[in-house]
């Protein structure tokens, strides 16, 4: 069709480039944006001035808003033809406020055709080890996993009408060597005890360029109301996992403690995940996202070692 008889060829280059708003642009959403700002317009959200000349030299046009000030974020409707979500709730409660006041933000004009949003595997709490997909049933069992259920419950209710397109990516831990915190030598050099083989659990790992990869593919792909695992293909027990990392960088195995000797031992956030155990399938991640991880496994990715 000859772009004078098309609404969207008759419109100027700029608005006929996709235009994605990135809510909650810390490591993962730049990674993200990095794969996107060559055929995107993007955006980020920051309630921060001193944030706006560090997106711009990234190529990001920096949008001035607060999550936790509904009334600042009227500006976002109608900017961006797709949004990803990775801003993390509030860090008390059980809802999740700023993804609601994001929906009902974005919900004053025309929305976005799709959104991407970055929840966590703990909506399923312990599954005793089970090998799980997206089917498995929610039970969050702490306040943090309580608030990701919240901001689901929003958005599937936005996209329960068939648009936009929402996919909830439900992410296990995320690792990189240039990620800060993102690997697990620190734990390593302060000797953090891991649970005894009789009382470990399963640990779910992604790469955060293969979660920035997934973010983006879903964008484009992703099926309408759908939730999509973004784990690697590791199939591993925790304690199992430090040693191995451990070995890799020639520093000390970890001590290694009875689950009742770690109600003492170790801080409340930690024990949270030592309390949990589960496998996730990425069946959906390679079929429906059509994604090959670069980091199969952490044994690639912790040595920096992508397939391709």
């Amino acid at each position: 069709m000859p772009s004078n008889q098309s609404p969207l060829g008759a419109l100027p280059a700029r608005f006929r480039r996709p235009r994605v708003l990135i809510v909650g642009c810390g490591d993962v959403g730049a990674r993200a944006a990095g794969l996107l700002k060559n055929a995107s317009r993007v955006y980020a959200l920051t309630s921060s001035e001193s944030r706006v000349a560090h997106l711009q030299q990234q190529g990001i046009a920096a949008l001035r808003g607060n999550l936790d000030e509904p009334a600042s974020l009227r500006r976002l409707a109608g900017v961006a033809t797709h949004i990803i979500h990775m801003a993390p709730p509030p860090l008390q409660g059980r809802s999740d406020p700023r993804t609601r006041a994001l929906v009902q933000a974005l919900l004053l004009r025309s929305g976005p055709q799709a959104v991407v949003y970055g929840s966590t595997s703990g909506v399923y709490g312990d599954c005793a080890g089970a090998l799980i997909n997206e089917t498995q049933l929610l039970n969050p069992q702490t306040d943090r996993a309580h608030r990701r259920v919240d901001a689901e419950a929003w958005l599937n209710a936005w996209g329960s009408r068939g648009f936009p397109r929402i996919n909830v990516l439900r992410i296990p831990g995320i690792y990189a060597l240039d990620r800060e915190g993102g690997t697990p030598r620190e734990r390593l050099q302060r000797g953090t005890p891991v649970l005894q083989a009789t009382d470990d659990v399963y640990t779910n790992h992604i790469h955060a360029d293969d979660l920035a990869r997934a973010t983006v593919l879903a964008l484009w792909r992703g099926k309408t109301l759908r939730h999509l695992h973004v784990s690697d293909d590791s199939d591993v027990l925790m304690g199992d996992y430090m040693n191995w990392a451990a070995d890799l960088w020639q520093l000390p195995r970890p001590p290694r403690i009875s689950r009742e000797q770690a109600q003492t031992a170790l801080p409340a956030m930690a024990l949270s995940f030592m309390s949990e155990s589960r496998r996730m399938q990425n069946q959906r991640l390679k079929t429906e996202l059509r994604m090959k991880l670069r980091y199969p496994t952490v044994r690639e990715g912790l040595q920096g070692k992508p397939v391709f």
